[in-house]
């Protein structure tokens, strides 16, 4: 018999109590990032798979299709365990959602919200609709890591060097090494638990952000050769494309793609960077961050996508030129200001 769905509001405590029970019950709970995991999606769907098996629950993590990692996250504990989406059963007794703010963000998986006993749903993302029969969502939390720390500490799990690291990672992507504003006082306290426990923080981050093959060099330089400065439209863009194609040209995993949009967002001039990323199925897949003055959680949304207010994503059926011309369109009527607040970046 389902769980009948909670409010957006339901706290961590009811979580934990439903992940306690099943690890008592030794039930079956599949949990699964987002698709196309990062730092924080992986990191927190390591971490709590292994305090469930700590606990006792049969536990199988995952994520959608396509079932590959980039070098920077395949390092992390407990990642050779995770198995493709078609190895998890179809009905599990509890399904956890972590880091995806839409059913559809899930994939091939987002059926088992309905099909499980009872679906869990973990996420920070302010544009998050609310969906699963238990809701832990905190638009304010810098990291879903952060939730899922308290879930293992309502469920009972001491933190170590192998819970912490998965933890670091994903803390330490999502608040940019603690620059963006969405670091709290509390950001802090929770990375000082996960140092006491031993682990590496230096290794962790030049693994996340230091580490990169040479062809990383030439890729960039053709990008940002061809990045485009736009101060009219809004309160200012930075655009440029590169396709999963052009990064095999230089020897590169079409996930390389993804840390573009950081290097471009440090443009002066304009409040929103936008780097467009076309994929093997002929879509677009767009990455936007903003300094503070647009709600890119309003303009992704309205675009099919969604994230935060500072940094926000979606996928595009059309080609290049129709593509930004939409997003042109939208940062075009969208309330910002460059007097606005200064940043207070999270990344999708």
């Amino acid at each position: 018999m389902r769980t009948p769905p909670e409010p957006a509001s339901g706290t961590a405590r009811t979580a934990a109590g439903v992940l306690a029970d099943a690890a008592a019950e030794h039930a079956t709970v599949v949990l699964s990032a987002h698709v196309q995991p990062d730092a924080d999606a992986l990191g927190s769907t390591l971490a709590l798979a292994e305090g469930l098996r700590r606990r006792g629950a049969r536990v199988l993590a995952t994520f959608p299709e396509p079932f590959v990692l980039p070098a920077s996250l395949s390092w992390l504990p407990g990642a050779v365990g995770l198995v493709p989406s078609s190895a998890v059963p179809s009905s599990p007794d509890v399904f956890v959602s972590l880091d995806a703010a839409s059913p559809g963000r899930l994939g091939e998986l987002a059926p088992l919200l309905d099909r499980a006993g009872t679906s869990v749903v973990v996420d920070h993302h302010a544009s998050n609709p609310g969906f699963g029969d238990v809701r832990v969502v905190d638009p304010g939390a810098p990291a879903t890591v952060t939730l899922v720390a308290d879930l293992l500490d309502g469920i009972g799990v001491t933190l170590d060097a192998t819970l912490a690291t998965c933890l670091y990672a994903g803390l330490s992507a999502d608040t940019g090494s603690f620059r963006f504003g969405s670091t709290r006082p509390d950001t802090h306290v929770l990375a000082a638990r996960l140092l006491e426990t031993g682990i590496d923080h230096a290794d962790i981050s030049r693994r996340l952000f230091d580490t990169a093959p040479f062809g990383w060099l030439g890729l960039l330089s053709t990008v940002t050769g061809r990045a485009r400065l736009e101060t009219a439209v809004g309160a200012g863009l930075v655009w440029t494309w590169s396709s999963t194609a052009e990064a095999a040209e230089h020897g590169l995993p079409g996930e390389q793609l993804e840390a573009l949009v950081d290097v471009v967002r440090s443009t002066e001039e304009a409040d929103v960077a936008c780097v467009l990323k076309g994929q093997d199925d002929g879509t677009w897949s767009v990455s936007m961050r903003s300094r503070g003055a647009t709600d890119l959680s309003r303009v992704a949304t309205a675009l099919g996508g969604g994230g935060h207010r500072a940094a926000a994503g979606f996928t595009s059926h059309a080609d290049r030129e129709g593509t930004i011309a939409a997003i042109r369109a939208e940062l075009s009527t969208s309330p910002s200001s460059r007097t606005a607040a200064r940043p207070r970046a999270v990344p999708d």
